[in-house]
C-alpha cells in the first residue's frame, strides 16, 4: 500500500491539529473530512487545499465520510460520546478505526465495540499517546528486562489545571458537560495505558476490580467567582481516586485532578521488589545499584535501557506533538493499516481502559463499593495469540525487528 487513505471525523482543536500533522505525511492521503460545525469544516478544507492543491470531500454528516470506498481507515477525533459509535460504524464499513482518548459512557458500549471487532475482523485502536512517551517506554524496557524485579504497584493519573478551559462553556466544549453531570474517573487512559503495558494486562494478566472515591467539588466554581461568571452545580469531584486490583496481585492507583491549581503531572509511579520509578522526579532507584537512599536521574539509564523505538526513529524531531509521542502513536496505527495487521493497542485494551470511567462512576455513586471489571477478552488474556512483530509493539521489546 503506497498511500494510506484516511477519513478524519471531528475537527475541533485536537482534530484540526491532527489533520495538519497527517497532511505532512507523504504516505498518507486524507480523502474525507467531517465536522458538525461548518466553520471548522471550512477551515480544514482550506488547509487541505493549500497542501493538495485540490478539494477534499467535506461533509457535516460523518456517515457520508465513512462509507466512501476511497478510504482505508477512519480517525474519530470528535466528542467523547461519539468515539465508540462512529468507530463501530467505520468497522462495519470495512475500515480500520482509531479514536482519540476518552472515557466510556456505558459497559454495553464497550462490549459493542469488542463485538464489532470480532464480527467484522476490522481492528480498532485508541490513540493513547502516553504509551509512546520516551520515559514510559524506557520504563517498559526496564520492566521487560527485569530491572525492577517483580512489579508490585503502579500509579498514575491526570493532574492538569483545566479550570479556565472547562469552567467556561464557550465554543461548545463537550468536556464541560461531563464535569457538570458526571462524577467519575473521566480521563483514565494517560497513565493507565502505559501501566497496562508494564503489567501485561490482557496478555497474561488482567484488571479484576476497582473502587473509586471522589472529593467535594469546589475548584471550578472558585474560578467562576474570581472571573465574575455564573456558578454552576458541578458534580465531578475535584479529586477522584481509583484503586484497581489485578489478577497477578498488583495494584494500580489512578488520580483525576483537573479543577485545582497545580502544575501538570501524570503522577507516574512504578514500584517493584528491586526498584522504583517516580515520574515527577524523572528518577529511579534500584536496590544494590543506586547509591544508598539516593535517587538517580532516569536519563543516566537511557544509554542502556532507552527503548529501541526511541533509538531507531526520529520521534524527537516531532516535538510539537507532546515531544514526539503523538507522532509515534499515529505511526503505530498507520503502519498497522498499511500492513493489514492488528494494532499495538487493540480493542480489548481500549474497552478495558474506557470501562474504568463507567465503573468508577458506579463505585462513587454507591459509596465506593467494589466493582468487577469485565474480562473483555473472555478468557483470552490467559493465553493470547502473539502480537504482530513490529517496532511499535507494546507487548514485548524485540531488538531483532529493528535490525
Amino acid at each position: 500500500m503506497d498511500k494510506i487513505r484516511i477519513a478524519v471525523v471531528g475537527l475541533g482543536s485536537r482534530g484540526a491539529w491532527w489533520l495538519g500533522e497527517l497532511l505532512k505525511m507523504e504516505d498518507v492521503d486524507v480523502t474525507a473530512i467531517c465536522d458538525r460545525l461548518p466553520h471548522r469544516l471550512e477551515a480544514a478544507q482550506e488547509l487541505c487545499r493549500k497542501t493538495y492543491g485540490r478539494e477534499v470531500f467535506a461533509t457535516l454528516n460523518h456517515k457520508e465520510a465513512i462509507v466512501r470506498d476511497d478510504n482505508d481507515a477512519v480517525l474519530m477525533l470528535g466528542s467523547w460520546n461519539d468515539h465508540i459509535s462512529v468507530a463501530i460504524e467505520a468497522m462495519r464499513s470495512g475500515k480500520y478505526a482509531a479514536s482519540e482518548v476518552g472515557p466510556g459512557q456505558s459497559l454495553q458500549q464497550c462490549w459493542d465495540l469488542v463485538r464489532a471487532r470480532q464480527e467484522t475482523g476490522m481492528p480498532f485502536m485508541m490513540l493513547e499517546n502516553c504509551c509512546y512517551n520516551r520515559e514510559e517506554m524506557a520504563v517498559l524496557n526496564m520492566v521487560k528486562k527485569g530491572l525492577f524485579g517483580e512489579v508490585i504497584h503502579c500509579g498514575g493519573g491526570y493532574r492538569h489545571d483545566l479550570r479556565e478551559h472547562i469552567s467556561s462553556f464557550e465554543d461548545d466544549r463537550e468536556r464541560c458537560y461531563h464535569n457538570l453531570h458526571r462524577n467519575a474517573e473521566l480521563y483514565p487512559t494517560h497513565e493507565l495505558g502505559p501501566i497496562m503495558t508494564w503489567l501485561s494486562v490482557n496478555r497474561g494478566n488482567r484488571m479484576l476490580t476497582l473502587t473509586a472515591t471522589a472529593s467535594k467539588s469546589r475548584g471550578f466554581n472558585t474560578m467562576n467567582r474570581k472571573k465574575g461568571r455564573q456558578e454552576l452545580p458541578y458534580t465531578e469531584g475535584d479529586v477522584v481516586t481509583t484503586v484497581i486490583k489485578c489478577a497477578g496481585g498488583e495494584t494500580i492507583e489512578l488520580t483525576h485532578d483537573i479543577s485545582l491549581p497545580h502544575p501538570y503531572s501524570r503522577l507516574g509511579l512504578l514500584e517493584g521488589t528491586e526498584g522504583i520509578w517516580l515520574a515527577d522526579k524523572h528518577s529511579v532507584y534500584f536496590d544494590g545499584i543506586s547509591p544508598e537512599e539516593k535517587w538517580e536521574d532516569i536519563e543516566t539509564y537511557y544509554e542502556k535501557y532507552d527503548h529501541p523505538l526511541w533509538k531507531k526513529t526520529n520521534a524527537t524531531d516531532f516535538t510539537s506533538g507532546h515531544g514526539g509521542m503523538d507522532w509515534l502513536v499515529m505511526r503505530a496505527f498507520l503502519e498497522s493499516v498499511k500492513n493489514r495487521t492488528e494494532t499495538p493497542l487493540d480493542v480489548y485494551d481500549a474497552a478495558a481502559m474506557m470501562a474504568v470511567s463507567v465503573l468508577s462512576e458506579e463505585s462513587i455513586s454507591m459509596g465506593s463499593m467494589p466493582m468487577a471489571i469485565p474480562d473483555f477478552t473472555e478468557g483470552r488474556w490467559v493465553r493470547r495469540e502473539p502480537a504482530p512483530k513490529s517496532i511499535y509493539s507494546l507487548a514485548e521489546v524485540d531488538e531483532s525487528v529493528y535490525e
